[in-house]
């Protein structure tokens, strides 16, 4: 076979037949994750939901609120935090214009059209969105609802701590230092003279005291790795027996978490019920109502416990070690907390709790860290909450591909794919084969360049 070389001078075509465009084979993720999509009409509901959104005239041509929802899934599916980022690769992929529906002649949605877009669709939509998701799991088999653990995390938020401003005087950072250094007999303070009065005051990142001028919902907290930031906190309720994320609000960093789990549990009762009305046949499997709570130490409290003992809910929430108490006038607590104790003591109490850890910190995870979403580009917890509603729903329906696929997302796929593929190509010399591929990569490409639906059994 005689190597072809690249011509010099090439001249190139003035006009070209749509029909002779370069055409993908697709991404055998997307495309099964569009059959699914298509077998619950996804696009006609989406359509039907937004419709009052839409002009019928009036306006450039918009863009369809299926190709909306499907790129703020990209964004999970890829690991992509920003909308640009979002614009970019949608624009820069076959496979996924694909997904999309456009062709290689059609110019996709950039960034500042998903944000109008976002801007113009309400927040309660994208919640029925989220939930119409959720009923696709149950449809699925893929949602129970007795069973639901909380956590939490936080955001780093679109907001730099050196632009806060004084709540009560609107002084910059800066000049709020100047003006104590001058109080203490500095007349002229230099920049280490501030630093060195910064570092020996006590409180001085209290969120009383300072906030964001162009970010208000932001506020100082600490991040996992240690540092501080101005920040956001994110609440997942998740179902324990299927990992599905049944509920995920968004609150301030510096709220407590035994502030917080009353309106995450009532937002995932809320969207339980709704899915049981809702759901078509298939559906059985979801339970009447959300029975059992499991949580981290940090949602341990007496009035936590007595008001979801109240409300019918037994709570296996771990407990920290406060020494002996006093119960004096607080029979209720007592019994709530005791009975919390000896449930966590219990054997089913202990498979919970280790299973807490997998499940739980896993979907974070997989949400924020491989998901993309750590830090935020958007401002407000209104859009903060419409971005994750959507990008938390991509998560659910991982669920739904690895068990069609074997993988949730296209880089599991082919991390799947990868490992099969080394498997047998470790076996070929065992079985006297002699291969000219040097890598399992080169076995990788050459699989690219075939039928991609058998991706499935490769898998498996």
């Amino acid at each position: 076979m005689s190597m072809q070389k690249r011509a010099a001078q090439e001249q190139k075509e003035l006009w070209i037949a749509v029909h002779e465009l370069a055409q993908s084979p697709g991404h055998p993720f997307y495309g099964e994750l569009n059959q699914v999509l298509a077998r619950h009409g996804f696009d006609r509901f989406v359509e039907g939901l937004c419709a009052g959104f839409y002009a019928q005239k009036l306006g450039r041509p918009s863009v369809p609120p299926g190709v909306y929802f499907r790129m703020l899934m990209v964004g999970y599916f890829e690991g992509l935090d920003s909308e640009r980022g979002i614009d970019w690769r949608c624009a820069d992929s076959l496979a996924l214009r694909g997904f999309l529906g456009y062709s290689l002649s059609e110019t996709t949605p950039d960034h500042s059209t998903l944000s109008k877009t976002r801007e113009r669709i309400d927040l309660e939509t994208h919640q029925t969105v989220f939930t119409w998701v959720l009923k696709v799991l149950a449809e699925e088999g893929h949602l129970k609802g007795k069973t639901i653990g909380i956590d939490a995390t936080t955001l780093e938020a679109n907001a730099a701590m050196r632009s806060i401003v004084r709540r009560d005087s609107g002084e910059r950072y800066e000049e709020f230092l100047t003006a104590l250094a001058k109080a203490s007999g500095i007349a002229t303070p230099s920049r280490q003279d501030l630093a060195k009065l910064d570092r020996q005051r006590a409180g001085k990142a209290s969120n009383d005291d300072w906030k964001h001028p162009h970010d208000p919902d932001a506020r100082i907290a600490k991040m996992k790795d240690g540092t501080t930031h101005m920040a956001h906190k994110a609440e997942h309720a998740v179902d324990m027996e299927t990992h599905a994320v049944v509920a995920v609000t968004v609150q301030e960093a510096d709220q407590g978490d035994t502030s917080t789990i009353y309106g995450t549990v009532a937002e995932a009762a809320e969207n339980l019920r709704e899915v049981r009305e809702g759901a078509a046949e298939g559906a059985e499997g979801v339970s009447e109502g959300i029975r059992e709570i499991v949580a981290d130490k940090g949602y341990h409290s007496n009035d936590v416990l007595r008001d979801m003992a109240e409300i019918g809910l037994r709570t296996y929430v771990s407990e920290p070690d406060r020494g002996r108490r006093n119960w004096s006038g607080r029979a209720a607590e007592q019994r709530a907390v005791y009975g919390n104790r000896r449930r966590i003591r219990g054997a089913r109490g202990g498979r919970l709790r280790a299973k807490r850890g997998e499940v739980l910190e896993r979907t974070i995870a997989h949400s924020y860290e491989t998901g993309g979403m750590r830090r935020t580009h958007l401002r407000g917890h209104e859009k903060i909450l419409k971005r994750l509603l959507i990008h938390v729903s991509g998560l659910n329906l991982s669920l739904i591909m690895r068990k069609l696929l074997g993988a949730g997302t296209p880089r599991g796929l082919r991390a799947a794919l990868a490992k099969a593929l080394a498997s047998i190509f470790g076996l070929l010399p065992c079985l006297g084969i002699r291969t000219t591929l040097a890598r399992p990569a080169e076995l990788i490409r050459c699989w690219h360049r075939t039928d991609h639906r058998t991706s499935t059994a490769f898998a498996a």
